[in-house]
């Protein structure tokens, strides 16, 4: 058995945004979420990751048993946390919107998720700097540690080889530059359309740079103002507080929504006054935000304005990505390699203990023997001849474990190599310590680069890296 990982979680794949937005969680409440989680006895190590399009919990099993049963204790009580997090009465609840990973199937799971393999928009470049931010979060609250620190750690580098090895994220390619689409698609020319940007994060930012020349003009509303100016300039646009929401509402044609408000930026309300001075204008809405920014009744409640939300882009985003499947096969090609080389490390924690505890033991035992006759028949031996002994245990020892040692450290790179490790402990009586497990024989059998924070921090991103706001 490799590492239990246990990745609990929902999607633009299976909960719809109404369902989503109840469980997105700003940076402001990451800590207490996590500080959740770790509490839990049945968690050595958790991750928490929330974007607009996805909310999982990546969790490390306390083991103390079998390593099933410790992933399914893992498995209640990340859906415990989950269940009061968004306030639920009944776990059951859940039961129809989130998916399990465990084992291997997790490993790869957080593989691609960070690769953007498993995004509404494939090769995306948003969602790598999302898993960081959650990685640096769970750090910092010391949520990860060791094990789960370095699988999460690993998928950067997947993330890093895809990006540089496949064409999956050539071009311009977001959620935001797809709500640009959709407004394309919908107006035919934009050249003689206003566009308004409620936001001024990276999501508009991103949508400013799909946008280029194409918009009669482009105009930012904001509640900084200072925000707003600075995209503003960046893009020859025009800026706006956001007190000047309504009047901006009024000239504009097509609205692009990407705050972290919690709440409806836009109401029902407000659209129902805009409507009357534009004197029924159709105005658009493609609110990209989650929660969402736009109140959803607006589409069926207030003639000629029509209300677009992230999940709506979908069949916008199955029309970008045709031309990307082709580079999704050399990714997959990368993902498997890569958990090759995972699983064969993962493997590797429970040879190393073993082989710790082997040579532990066939050591003291003829450390013991020669101790006695040390102490009888050859108490007469001088320093000399007590020390070429000692030499002699240790030869002895090498010698008598080189062929186990080496056909351990090779079984934990094969499917079976579990089976020989078993056989082992039980042949020599040794204790069967389990990965992931806080025995301090495990950790300290497991090696110094492997554990070493300095190893398990992930390289700063690119500059040119993107990140959108959760």
């Amino acid at each position: 058995m490799t590492l239990p990982v246990v990745v609990i979680g929902l999607s633009h794949k299976t909960a719809p945004v109404e369902v989503r937005e109840r469980f997105a969680s700003g940076s402001d409440l990451l800590p207490g979420i996590l500080a959740r989680l770790t509490a839990r006895a049945e968690l050595e190590e958790a991750m928490f990751l929330s974007t607009c399009n996805r909310v999982e919990v990546i969790g490390l099993p306390y083991l103390s048993g079998t390593s099933e049963e410790a992933a399914r204790l893992a498995s209640h009580a990340i859906r415990e946390t989950l269940r009061d997090h968004i306030g639920a009465s009944h776990v059951e609840e859940l039961r129809h919107y989130l998916y399990e990973r465990t084992g291997e199937d997790a490993v790869r799971h957080v593989f691609r998720v960070a690769a953007s393999l498993d995004s509404m928009v494939l090769g995306e470049p948003q969602i790598l700097g999302q898993v960081k931010d959650a990685y640096d979060a769970a750090v910092a609250t010391g949520a990860l540690r060791s094990h789960l620190s370095r699988c999460v750690s690993r998928a950067f580098s997947v993330a890093k080889r895809v990006r540089t090895e496949t064409q999956l994220g050539a071009g311009t390619v977001s959620i935001s530059s797809v709500a640009v689409d959709l407004a394309k698609r919908i107006f035919g020319d934009l050249s003689d359309r206003t566009v308004l940007l409620v936001g001024a994060g990276e999501m508009a930012e991103a949508a400013a740079k799909s946008l280029g020349q194409q918009a009669k003009a482009i105009r930012v509303c904001n509640r900084s103002f200072e925000r707003a100016a600075n995209l503003a300039a960046h893009f020859n646009a025009t800026a706006a507080p956001i007190e000047q929401l309504e009047a901006e509402l009024v000239m504009s044609d097509v609205v692009v929504a990407s705050t972290s408000s919690k709440s409806f930026v836009i109401t029902r309300d407000l659209v129902k006054r805009v409507m009357k001075q534009r004197k029924g204008r159709t105005l658009f809405f493609v609110d990209i935000a989650v929660p969402r920014n736009v109140d959803p009744s607006i589409h069926t409640h207030v003639d000629n304005a029509y209300v677009y939300d992230v999940d709506d882009l979908q069949s916008e985003v199955a029309e970008n990505m045709k031309s990307r499947q082709a580079e999704v096969v050399a990714a997959e090609k990368i993902v498997d390699a890569e958990l090759r080389e995972w699983l064969r490390w993962a493997r590797a924690l429970n040879v190393n203990p073993t082989i710790v505890a082997l040579r532990a033991k066939t050591k003291g035992v003829l450390v013991a023997e020669l101790e006695r006759s040390l102490g009888t028949r050859l108490k007469h031996l001088g320093e000399a001849d007590r020390a070429a002994l000692t030499q002699m245990i240790e030869s002895a020892t090498n010698k008598l474990l080189h062929a186990p040692t080496t056909r351990l450290k090779q079984a934990a790179g094969a499917s079976d190599g579990n089976d020989l490790v078993r056989a082992a402990q039980h042949l020599f009586d040794l204790p069967a310590a389990t990965p992931g497990s806080s025995d301090p024989t495990l950790r300290a059998a497991v090696p110094a680069a492997e554990t070493s924070s300095a190893k398990l921090a992930p390289a700063p991103a690119d500059e040119s890296e993107e990140r959108v706001p959760h």
